[in-house]
């Protein structure tokens, strides 16, 4: 995996804007229309060289497929690669966890007037204060099985396809943690919540080993870490630290025999556009997410409710041989960061932790949720432009 070793490079968190091709054969990104196979497959390895070569023109060093081949978004897609799931009938579905439910305890008012939102391709989280399917609640009943292996090595082929005669650049895909997916898919098969996490872990598996085994850095999508916290009023800081405890060992296993340097973590407080007022702090979940085993730690770092945490790593050190990849571009907002704050954000955490360990990253997938296509490939643009003003602070050139 890439370093700044001259430089500060750059990369970002996963989604980008879908070109209107796409969402005519895929319709929005949380949707769950019917696809017509053979036009998928036609249209989408085009759009991933097409958003490959924007990247690159716009100076991001590691880049993706934007996401392109996944139905249903960062999470909902692995629905279609999950042998042994089921659609809950209305009679027995569960309300639906609720990543904003500590925020929502204080500000009934905000959520009942549907002003809280997952993300605004997804429409409205909320109604009348209650959290609202994107998708139709599903259950796990039996044995789960891996069964998107065409679909991952349609991804793969597409990334490598994308990257040929580009030089300096390397690719890589995300895949939804284990835990993650646990969000919103209901036990009814397995003895306790840990064989469940463990068998969607040793799902995952096959999806993360077929990315790694192609020579493509994994990312590894995990909002669960820090937003759970919302979902569980109830808990207490230790009984938190807990729960994610047992879901980074068993994303841990599912990230057995992945080379570390080719596994990168992402993790943030949701995407949802709230108040943000409860979530946990970083400080007290920091050395679990440094537990997963990665060579490569990307956190939500530019949001209002979360950039002062850089304060964090005047004691906490990186595990030896990472890489921190601090968003410094948010998704929360479509005010496009100007390039001195970006940089100033990048050499704070480089004099903290090291030059030479730092990336230029986003919060999260700028796709969809920021107001306009546009907006976020300005952003990204800000991102590229800012990385170059911190080196010139940091290199002297």
């Amino acid at each position: 995996m890439m370093r700044s070793t001259d430089r500060i490079i750059t990369s970002h968190a996963g989604t980008l804007p879908r070109p209107p091709e796409l969402e005519a054969v895929m319709g929005p990104l949380f949707g769950t229309q019917q696809i017509d196979e053979a036009e998928f497959k036609r249209v989408v390895p085009g759009l991933v060289r097409d958003v490959v070569r924007r990247q690159v023109d716009i100076g991001i060093d590691i880049v993706n497929d934007g996401e392109y081949g996944k139905r249903g978004g960062f999470s909902f897609y692995v629905q279609s690669r999950i042998g042994g799931l089921e659609e809950a009938p209305p009679d027995e579905a569960p309300e639906p966890h609720n990543i904003t439910a500590r925020d929502l305890k204080e500000f009934p008012g905000f959520f009942a007037a549907n002003m809280g939102g997952f993300a605004r391709m997804a429409g409205t989280q909320t109604q009348g204060g209650r959290p609202v399917r994107i998708n139709a609640p599903i259950f796990a009943r039996q044995k789960l099985t891996y069964v998107g292996q065409d679909q991952v090595q349609f991804d793969i082929a597409n990334i490598k396809a994308a990257m040929e005669g580009i030089s300096g650049a390397q690719a890589y895909l995300p895949a939804v943690a284990s835990g993650t997916i646990e969000h919103w898919l209901w036990n009814r098969y397995y003895k306790d919540e840990q064989e469940f996490l463990f068998a969607i872990a040793d799902v995952m598996h096959e999806e993360y080993k077929a990315i790694t085994d192609a020579g493509v850095i994994l990312q590894i999508d995990d909002p669960d870490l820090p937003d759970g916290w919302q979902m569980f009023p109830e808990m207490s800081v230790d009984e938190y630290r807990r729960y994610a405890q047992l879901r980074v060992d068993a994303l841990n296993h599912a990230l057995r025999d992945c080379p570390r340097e080719l596994v990168r973590l992402h993790v943030c407080w949701g995407s949802g556009h709230g108040p943000h007022k409860h979530d946990i702090d970083l400080r007290h979940i920091i050395d679990i997410i440094f537990n997963v085993k990665a060579e490569c730690y990307s956190i939500e770092a530019s949001n209002v409710r979360h950039e002062h945490e850089w304060e964090v790593f005047e004691t906490v050190k990186l595990p030896d041989g990472a890489t921190f990849m601090p968003g410094v571009i948010g998704h929360a907002t479509d005010l496009i960061e100007h390039p001195e704050l970006v940089a100033q954000r990048l050499v704070r955490y480089a004099n903290l932790l090291g030059r030479e360990n730092v990336i230029a990253g986003t919060d999260c997938g700028l796709g969809g949720r920021v107001g306009h296509g546009e907006i976020a490939w300005a952003k990204l643009e800000a991102m590229v432009e800012g990385a170059r003003i911190a080196t010139k602070k940091l290199w002297g050139r």
